[in-house]
């Protein structure tokens, strides 16, 4: 009994001090370059981080007793960056299947939640967080309607610290009615068989929405006192109902220029919110998903183009439906690339979109498309204190980040890649 209870003393000391240099308090960061996104440029600025929130934003602070103070004198405060589709903490080494669980198998896989599954643990959150992405989507993959992707913080020992929304979106794989064949054209067969086989997932799915709308429909008769019995329980269209209620969009991820104009006809039948994702072609369709205001989140800015598409299609892509009046975001797709987030949005910046346009949409775009703009997405009193302190423009590969803040705790800019740069060049004696 007295081991046991040692036991727990020791235990509880060591969790103590692991965490006495993990929590919440209050900061200043002065004398900075305060980039707010929503508002103007704050030359020789100031932002009081208190608890989790930002509580002042301006030029002239009066600082808090017992208050710690960053001088950030030639440095840049950005708001977190928001990588918006990701596998982070749901896999870890792509080559080992007992690492993966991002995929399920079934068609519909409405009642499965990221957030169960999520490994606040893994080697990939620490490595893209120190690159200035302090918030992400992470989404369960693998069939036609995968599941809700939920919205974290990339810092916390538990998945409930982490979690900003846990139902952000439902994700779905639109059906593709083109196969792949890479590096050459598709039989006509192949064309055959794969438009057949999307043509049937596609009313596959539009049945299961009809089916759930009609359940919600039921349920809600029967709470009315309208029915005397209830319908029988349905996992699979009970977790759809959010989604029939306007409450949570679907995340379809949908490439080709063919397929975009299914998706948009799709969404509009089912009568449901969406946000597009992927849209390799989006550049093609522009007009139409401006027309239908359906968000686009981008991922195609660093892949190789189409057989016959220009070679900067994808670098083009999201300025072509920025201009067109899409509202887009920049999104990476995987886990272990997601610390490349801020390199799309600049090389887009490059071909054409705006600079300022760049950065909101890896930032407060990608808020008000999720829904949580008023807290984060930018600098502003009250928002949460995802913070990054830049020593120059936070889109550019050669920009080094000095501070990391994430719901209001100095985060530690440690991850695998600097204990192995400390490692290798202690080893060979480099200075």
């Amino acid at each position: 009994m007295k081991k046991i209870s040692i036991f727990i003393i020791i235990f509880i000391l060591m969790y103590g001090f692991i965490y006495a240099g993990d929590h919440q308090g209050k900061y200043v960061i002065k004398n900075a370059t305060i980039v707010t996104v929503t508002g103007p440029i704050i030359e020789k600025g100031a932002v009081i981080i208190d608890g989790n929130k930002i509580t002042y934003v301006g030029r002239f602070p009066s600082i808090p007793e017992g208050a710690e103070v960053i001088d950030a004198e030639g440095l840049y405060v950005y708001p977190g960056m928001i990588n918006s589709y990701t596998t982070l903490g749901l896999t870890e080494i792509g080559s080992v299947r007992e690492t993966n669980d991002a995929r399920e198998v079934g068609d519909f896989n409405t009642f499965i939640k990221a957030s169960s599954a999520i490994n606040p643990s893994s080697v990939h959150i620490p490595i893209t967080r120190v690159n200035g992405i302090t918030t992400a989507l992470t989404v369960p993959q693998g069939s036609l309607i995968c599941g809700y992707g939920a919205l974290i913080n990339l810092y916390g020992w538990t998945i409930e610290e982490m979690i900003l929304e846990d139902k952000a979106v439902m994700v779905v794989n639109f059906p593709r009615s083109t196969p792949f064949a890479y590096f050459r054209e598709p039989t006509k067969e192949e064309k055959k068989k794969a438009a057949e086989k999307a043509k049937k997932q596609i009313e596959k799915m539009e049945n299961l929405f009809e089916k759930a709308r009609l359940y919600y429909k039921a349920k809600k008769s029967y709470e009315a006192g309208e029915l005397k019995t209830p319908p029988p329980v349905d996992m699979t269209l009970d977790a759809l109902i959010p989604v029939i209620k306007g409450e949570v969009p679907l995340l379809i991820g949908v490439s080709n220029e063919k397929d975009i104009k299914e998706a948009v006809k799709v969404v509009n039948n089912v009568k449901v919110k969406a946000i597009f994702t992927g849209v390799n072609d989006g550049w093609k369709v522009a007009d139409l998903l401006a027309k239908n205001k359906i968000p686009c989140l981008v991922g195609s800015v660093l892949s190789v183009p189409g057989n016959k598409d220009p070679f900067d299609a994808g670098y083009a892509n999201a300025g072509i439906l920025n201009k067109a009046g899409v509202k887009i975001a920049f999104v990476t797709g995987g886990a272990s690339d997601a610390r490349n987030l801020p390199y799309h949005a600049g090389m887009s910046a490059a071909y054409g979109l705006p600079r300022d346009e760049a950065l909101k949409a890896v930032t407060i775009y990608p808020a008000q498309i999720f829904g949580v703009d008023d807290k984060i997405g930018s600098i502003e009193v009250g928002k949460i204190a995802n913070i990054v302190v830049t020593d120059d423009d936070i889109l550019e590969m050669r920009t080094h980040i000095k501070y990391l803040f994430i719901n209001g705790k100095n985060v530690p800019l440690k991850s695998k890649h600097t204990e192995l740069y400390e490692k290798y060049k202690k080893k060979y004696g480099i200075k």
